[in-house]
């Protein structure tokens, strides 16, 4: 297997794309795959609060478990790796996906004795082991994406990463909720627990499928300056600013995922069934797909140009009508056209932000922030189709924050990127707490509507770290 040190990685844009365009494109089927099963969370909330008869509170405690189980997992990495010296940095990137992707697998199986018994705890357990194995994942990967060429254009890999990351949270809505809500529906049309002793299972058996593969391949192997123990990575000011924009990022961006079918059902927004809300959640993961796409042209390292702009443009709208036709598919039919024209808009939106960001990653980051805390607004002070396509449009503006976030972050921290990958893997934390907090704010008098305030701040520590803190 081949050796190479981390500065071997400032190549030529030529020699970068012979040399590692193919464990990139491998390496974008993991983000596929924990984007896909990720965002089945948004599918097992409003089923359990059904199955269960859960408060919304009671209810988002599944997205504290399952990122809860980050931090814990990230926390414990980092103790090891200031008393023993950094384990990925030891065992090989490749070893820690592959740990990753079957404890996953375990996870998932979990999930048929849980549904068996029906018992809440159960799923949440398996969630949290879920969590854990995805937490190896993030650490490994991430940081291996962002080496695998130049520094320079770290962002853009690691937003056409994540933009498959996006395509599975995006088709998760449309297939698990019509397995779900449909295919294994009761006579009443509620979820029964079949579903998920049919589903998760198969999830299993692909980990393990992919696991096996990823033990078999030949990866780059980067190898380390030196392997030590110690806490340096701390002592980078851009990294502990990073920290709290991913724990606000994950956080809001999780927040506003979980509520949005529940929110699709009040009556002075849509008052949608499940059925119907699950079509409409996959244009809010969409919206994230489409904009990373666009994220990782726009970063790149090629020149501003109008035929830049037009592929933005073109890509923009081919992944809208993907999006659009796989919700027809779903829908049967039943949705049309003219439903989801106002999504257009936020589309003209997004290429402006791209165009003022002028491919700077904090730049960019700070103006996707600014329109989110806007689009937030709007959804709080609004009713009807206003309110319930300002919050879907923000998915195309959470788009580039996790790459760009981890990239500033971990800028110039040489040895300590891995290190620095599981600080900020902690802070995915946020997915964990935020969302209760919304709960606790929903089920109180202010009410779900009211609620979104919450995700609100986040952005704007997000905005504050774009414009100030990434500067090392």
């Amino acid at each position: 297997m081949a050796t190479f040190t981390p500065s071997s990685s400032k190549l030529s844009s030529e020699e970068t794309n012979k040399n590692y365009s193919g464990p990139l494109a491998i390496l974008t089927s993991l983000f596929f795959m924990w984007g896909f099963i990720t965002c089945m969370n948004d599918i097992l909330i409003p089923t359990f609060k059904e199955m269960f008869q859960l408060s919304y509170f009671e209810a988002f405690l599944v997205q504290f478990a399952f990122f809860g189980a980050y931090f814990l997992g990230s926390l414990l990495y980092f103790f090891i790796s200031i008393t023993a010296g950094d384990p990925i940095q030891k065992f090989g990137y490749k070893n820690g996906i592959v740990a990753g992707l079957l404890i996953s697998a375990v996870a998932c199986m979990l999930f048929y004795p849980a549904a068996h018994y029906q018992v809440y705890g159960f799923f949440l357990g398996a969630l949290f082991l879920l969590g854990i194995g995805f937490t190896l994942l993030q650490i490994a990967a991430n940081p291996y994406v962002a080496i695998l060429g130049p520094e320079s254009t770290a962002p853009s890999r690691l937003n056409l990463a994540q933009a498959f990351n996006s395509f599975g949270t995006t088709i998760a809505p449309l297939i698990g909720g019509y397995f779900v809500f449909e295919f294994f529906a009761d006579a009443a049309g509620k979820p029964t627990p079949a579903a998920l002793q049919a589903l998760y299972p198969i999830f299993a058996a692909i980990f393990v499928a992919v696991a096996i593969f990823f033990a078999l391949i030949k990866l780059p192997h980067f190898e380390a300056e030196s392997i030590e123990p110690g806490a340096g990575a701390l002592k980078y000011r851009h990294l502990l600013f990073g920290m709290g924009a991913i724990f606000a990022y994950v956080g809001a961006e999780v927040a506003i995922g979980s509520t949005l079918i529940n929110f699709f059902q009040l009556d002075n927004i849509m008052g949608l069934e499940n059925k119907e809300g699950d079509v409409f959640l996959s244009f809010y993961w969409g919206g994230a797909m489409i904009g990373r796409f666009l994220g990782a042209i726009a970063l790149s390292s090629e020149k501003q140009s109008v035929k830049k702009w037009l592929l933005m443009a073109a890509v923009s709208l081919a992944a809208f009508g993907l999006i659009y036709l796989a919700a027809y598919t779903k829908s049967q039919g039943a949705l049309e056209f003219s439903q989801v024209v106002p999504f257009m808009f936020f589309l003209v939106l997004n290429l402006v932000g791209f165009l003022i960001g002028r491919s700077m990653a904090g730049r960019t980051l700070a103006v996707f922030a600014g329109i989110s805390i806007a689009l937030l607004a709007v959804t709080v002070l609004t009713n009807g189709p206003v309110a319930f396509w300002s919050v879907i449009g923000i998915g195309l503006f959470n788009s580039i924050m996790w790459s760009n976030i981890f990239t500033l972050a971990i800028d110039r921290l040489g040895k300590y990127k891995s290190q620095g990958s599981s600080l900020l893997v902690m802070m995915i934390l946020g997915g964990a707490l935020i969302p209760p907090i919304q709960g606790l704010l929903a089920d109180s008098p202010i009410g779900l509507h009211t609620s979104f305030v919450l995700p609100m701040i986040c952005y704007a520590y997000i905005l504050y770290f774009g414009l100030v803190g990434s500067k090392p």
